[in-house]
């Protein structure tokens, strides 16, 4: 095969420093490795040791198997300060083109447009899926809808979330989405939900729990421009000094693509909530709510902002921080999802997939 061009990849660690990999591929192995940044490491010569450990690792090298070979080339007693093994191994797989960074791709924005709650759970593994075989740009999308629902997590049981007769009393359907975590208690107006598509090779490298703040920073840049410091209590809820803000949760395809999506408290009838989940009362109790006629409102209250301009602010700071474009769900997109509907979604089996 011979020499192949130069290649760079570079990593910033979250809380961190940067970490940079220049490195050849000769004959489909590492050469001429420079592993190089702006971390801290101590004895000096152990950088020469990690350069070594990684020259002639194959180019379809694994995340875990960089990580062994760094390891094992590193005296007990070396430092590494602001980096670490597994950001190494991000540098090289992205001086590879096996991770990605935000820049490596072209980003939509798909604005919020009223639409069934099922219908938004089906887009959200149709889209996911188109991502990862490379027929759509990743994006983001903002929920929509009018009927009142309660979405619980793949894994939860129905009879434990779920008060049957409350349900029916308010009129509230009750689904189940693609992803694990909690339920949300959605009525029209209450909570701000999105959904990023993208490839996995932008998470790679990341533990599940680094993942989620890492693909929620422009959400933190976005409530800070609208006067609140948010930040992450894991492994997948945010918050602020105040409390509880929202929380997310991830679904990742076969295929290559994902989806991370994130729903936000904005203002809850709280007393209606707790009649409809079983765990309502225990969850505010704990949250430090002393009665459930109280709404759980963070955002409406924190910010200020009526719910149309938060929502516009989170599309703002994630289309000028992304350069994205605005896009829209193609037609194709949204008949395989009411089709996924109809096989799966809307399906008895899949709502009561857990008892």
């Amino acid at each position: 095969m011979g020499e192949q061009a130069r290649r760079h990849g570079e990593f910033k660690v979250l809380g961190g420093k940067l970490v940079v990999a220049d490195l050849s591929v000769v004959d489909g192995r590492l050469a001429e490795v420079s592993i190089n940044g702006d971390f801290f490491l101590e004895p000096d010569e152990a950088l020469d040791d990690i350069n070594a450990a990684l020259t002639g690792l194959s180019e379809d090298a694994s995340q875990a198997e960089i990580v062994a070979a760094v390891n094992a080339a590193l005296d007990p007693g070396t430092v590494l300060f602001g980096f670490s093994a597994e950001s190494v191994a991000t540098a090289v797989r992205r001086a590879l083109a096996k991770a990605t960074t935000w820049s490596d791709h072209e980003w939509e924005v798909i604005p919020p447009v009223v639409r069934p709650t099922l219908e938004n759970l089906a887009l959200d593994e149709v889209l996911a899926r188109e991502v990862g075989a490379g027929r759509r740009r990743p994006a983001l999308r903002l929920w929509d809808w009018e009927e009142p629902s309660v979405v619980i997590g793949s894994f939860q049981s129905l009879r434990n979330e779920v008060d049957p007769a409350g349900a029916q009393r308010h009129g509230i359907s009750v689904v189940r989405r693609v992803s694990g975590g909690g339920a949300m208690f959605m009525e029209a107006g209450n909570c701000i939900t999105y959904s990023l598509y993208l490839p996995q090779t932008l998470v790679d490298g990341l533990s599940f729990e680094e993942s989620y703040p890492f693909l929620d920073q422009w959400v933190m840049q976005a409530f800070q421009e609208m006067g609140l410091q948010a930040f992450y209590v894991p492994l997948n809820d945010i918050a602020t000094e105040h409390g509880k803000i929202g929380g997310a949760a991830q679904k990742r395809f076969a295929g290559g693509g994902m989806v991370h999506h994130v729903t936000m408290s904005y203002d809850i009838d709280a007393e209606k909530m707790t009649e409809v989940l079983r765990i309502g009362k225990e969850k505010l109790s704990d949250k430090g709510h002393r009665s459930a006629k109280k709404r759980v409102d963070p955002l409406r209250r924190q910010t200020g902002m009526p719910r149309a301009d938060v929502v516009d602010k989170l599309l703002e700071v994630f289309t000028g921080r992304y350069d994205a474009l605005e896009g829209s769900v193609g037609e194709h997109e949204l008949a395989a999802a009411r089709r996924l509907v109809e096989t799966k979604f809307g399906t008895p089996e899949w709502i009561a997939r857990v008892p």
